[in-house]
């Protein structure tokens, strides 16, 4: 099963892709957030063969939403409805700061935050599996 990894930011969405077995994420591209950015999306998943999508659930130091979260939440919805696929919420926290540390001034900060998100669900998946629960 292939997995698709998405950090979604008000002006770039970072994306990442998970191996044919799903085990493990990949840095794949960054996207402007705009207009097209729902179809461009769909077409990677058709091309890509994706099943099920990931998107980082950004919450405050306090466990509250982010003021991007509405926003996400609504891009979930229509990505979902736009692909056939499941969009699951996966918590993160300060990805876009740990992918920075990793990859410096680099122009992958975004889809290497998305490979963090994308490896976690994956890891917890796994990991579920693994103790056949």
């Amino acid at each position: 099963m292939r997995f698709l990894g998405i950090d979604y930011g008000e002006k770039r969405v970072g994306l990442a892709i998970s191996d044919e077995s799903g085990k493990m994420a990949f840095p794949d591209q960054t996207l402007p957030n705009n207009k097209n950015l729902i179809g461009e999306i769909a077409s990677i998943c058709e091309k890509k063969e994706i099943e099920r999508v990931i998107i980082g659930e950004s919450r405050d130091y306090s466990g509250k939403p982010n003021a991007i979260m509405k926003e996400a939440e609504e891009f979930s919805v229509s990505l979902a409805k736009a692909t056939g696929l499941n969009v699951i919420n996966e918590p993160e926290f300060l990805t876009s700061h740990q992918a920075s540390k990793i990859q410096g001034g680099s122009n992958q900060i975004d889809a290497s935050a998305a490979t963090i998100i994308l490896q976690s669900h994956l890891d917890k998946l796994n990991l579920k599996n693994q103790n056949g629960k």
